[in-house]
């Protein structure tokens, strides 16, 4: 039993360690909201069951700490979400065209707008 909760701790860690990795390579907000979202929901009900298989007396409070990870990740990150794209900040779009290659562009307007062929990658807001 032991051999499972250290494979379930191991890979709530490795889940947890992903979404921040996903946060540092994912080119705008909204991508960074899901990878944090996704893997963070991940990892941690991952950890919670390797925690509850080395102390079976905690299920109940592990079941309930699950129960809220599971209901307040997805509304937090759509709220956030939801938040940001209030303000104006436009998702990262991969222009397409008929030259070589595709270059990234940002759709809300800045140094490299739709219309530009800058092949600079847009700074987060």
């Amino acid at each position: 039993m032991r051999l499972i909760a250290d494979l379930f701790l191991l890979l709530g860690a490795s889940f947890l360690l992903l979404g921040a990795l996903g946060l540092v390579r994912m080119p705008d907000v909204y991508n960074r909201i899901q990878t944090g979202t996704k893997s963070v929901t991940l990892g941690a009900l991952a950890f919670l069951l390797g925690i509850g298989l080395l102390h079976p007396e905690w299920w109940t409070k592990l079941i309930c700490i699950a129960g809220f990870i599971l209901f307040t990740n997805p509304v937090g990150s759509s709220t956030i979400a939801r938040a940001v794209f209030i303000a104006g900040v436009r998702p990262w779009q991969v222009e397409s065209s008929d030259d070589a290659g595709a270059t990234p562009t940002a759709a809300d307007g800045g140094a490299a707008g739709p219309g530009s062929s800058s092949s600079q990658r847009p700074e987060p807001r």
